[in-house]
């Protein structure tokens, strides 16, 4: 047997929400940049998760996010918005949830470092989305540490989100 890349919080994670998932009937999807997907490789580490997860685009590069996802390129090109924002984020799940034909899907898209920073938009920033049949979040946060905690901070608000998307699509609190 082979060793996890992650942590027991985080494997802990991805079997709530797998199993959450498949309890509800309900699919699962990522749209996935800085975290190249490491979201959906935690989900896919839980045995039974080809009953959910249905996969994950790995959006790194921002034409992927145009050409995939279907992210604008007003978006992309806007100086004051580009591809670390609220509407990227709320792009990239939309067309998650489209492209993998998934009930719920979550996306990331951050500056992970060291490099990238950009006004107002130090390393760390991380912008989240959420796409379920009853709409769309957004949410940013600020992870501190190195690229490896960023990434991995990242990995776990997103399963976060998953199952508070899977809580809310079965009218419940929690997963």
């Amino acid at each position: 047997m082979s060793a996890s890349p992650f942590d027991e919080t985080t494997l802990a994670l991805a079997e709530r929400a797998v199993r959450a998932a498949v309890s509800a009937g309900v699919t699962l999807g990522c749209a996935e940049s800085c975290t190249g997907g490491l979201v959906c490789a935690a989900l896919t580490c839980i045995s039974g998760s080809s009953a959910a997860v249905r996969g994950s685009v790995v959006s790194y590069d921002p034409a992927v996010k145009h050409g995939l996802l279907g992210v604008s390129n007003t978006i992309i090109d806007d100086p004051s918005v580009g591809v670390v924002s609220a509407e990227c984020a709320a792009a990239m799940c939309v067309g998650a949830r489209e492209a993998l034909e998934c009930d719920i899907a979550v996306s990331i898209t951050g500056i992970a470092g060291p490099g990238g920073a950009e006004p107002g938009k130090p390393v760390g920033t991380v912008w989240f989305g959420l796409a379920t049949p009853r709409g769309v979040h957004t949410s940013m946060r600020s992870i501190d540490g190195d690229r490896d905690a960023v990434r991995n901070g990242a990995v776990r608000y997103a399963l976060e989100l998953l199952c508070g998307g899977i809580a809310d699509s079965r009218g419940v609190s929690g997963c």
